[in-house]
């Protein structure tokens, strides 16, 4: 059973061996939201499900969403029944990958742990590495699975909720850990929420920070010593991990897993939660 990172190689390894599995191409642009449509149409691993961000890992204007902010979770049985939907089996290994640095993939690898399914990875190095693999590919849409049935298992990832977060304020047993960029987190620039600035007593470590310049997720050790570092001898279980909208927290939550730290938890509703309602405390600097 892959639970984090699989390589290209073992990919195609598993692939080979006949084991149940499914892929799942979660490709995004955030300022060009049909983008990862066309990237998936265009070119995808073979036998790839397209899993996309705004469609099947959000519930926009949901009235059971599990999370507020701008990419708000689905409920766990809505998003149970949209996998049965698409063929998805509990005995699966799964497979997740995108073409931005494990920024979307990371998101749906999370909502599977949530939903109880411990076997589910992410292809390191995305798209990029598969295709330098010599990995199989094709174009336009997939063939749909028969339809089953998704079952609900005891959630393998803790949510935390703006409650929370905001009742354990300042406390030693939490730490918030931003994944934003520096200008964004310090307050100076806030492209896409209405209010600029953080949680108070937040740390920063942008999402991308997880990625070596192979494309691929840092060696455990060398993740390892920069979390410790940042960290300062905060307990790794303390952290509650976020960003602007509960999607590009992930590698940063992934990256911790990889470096030995555990499985920390993820405030989903993120930066944009936080902000709309103005009596929440933020901080600038």
């Amino acid at each position: 059973m892959y639970s984090t990172l699989i390589s290209a190689p073992q990919l195609q390894t598993l692939m080979a061996s006949g084991q149940p599995l499914m892929v799942f191409d979660c490709s995004f642009e955030l300022m060009q939201p049909t983008g990862g449509d066309t990237q998936y149409l265009e070119q995808h691993l073979m036998g790839a499900v397209r899993a996309d961000l705004d469609r099947h890992l959000s519930a926009k204007g949901a009235p059971d969403a599990a999370s507020g902010g701008r990419h708000p979770l689905p409920a766990r049985e809505a998003f149970a029944a949209w996998l049965g939907s698409v063929g998805l089996a509990a005995d699966m290994q799964v497979v997740v990958y995108d073409r931005q640095g494990a920024n979307y993939c990371g998101r749906m690898w999370w909502m599977l742990k949530w939903l109880g399914h411990e076997a589910v990875a992410v292809l390191d190095g995305g798209l990029q590495a598969w295709v330098a693999a010599g990995g199989a590919v094709e174009a336009g849409i997939k063939q749909a699975q028969p339809a089953g049935s998704y079952p609900l298992s005891a959630p393998k990832a803790v949510l935390a909720s703006t409650e929370m977060v905001l009742n354990q304020l300042g406390r030693p047993g939490q730490t918030i850990l931003d994944a934003r960029a520096a200008p964004r987190f310090r307050g100076e620039v806030e492209p896409l929420d209405p209010v600029a600035g953080h949680i108070p007593g937040a740390l920063n470590r942008l999402f991308s920070d997880n990625i070596g310049p192979d494309g691929r997720f840092k060696p455990a050790a060398q993740l390892r010593a920069e979390f410790d570092a940042l960290l300062a001898g905060r307990d790794p279980a303390s952290v509650v991990h976020h960003c602007g909208s509960g999607v590009s927290a992930l590698p940063n939550l992934i990256a911790m897993e990889v470096a030995g730290l555990g499985r920390a938890a993820l405030y989903a509703g993120s930066w944009s939660e936080w902000c709309s309602d103005r009596s929440r405390p933020v901080a600038q600097s």
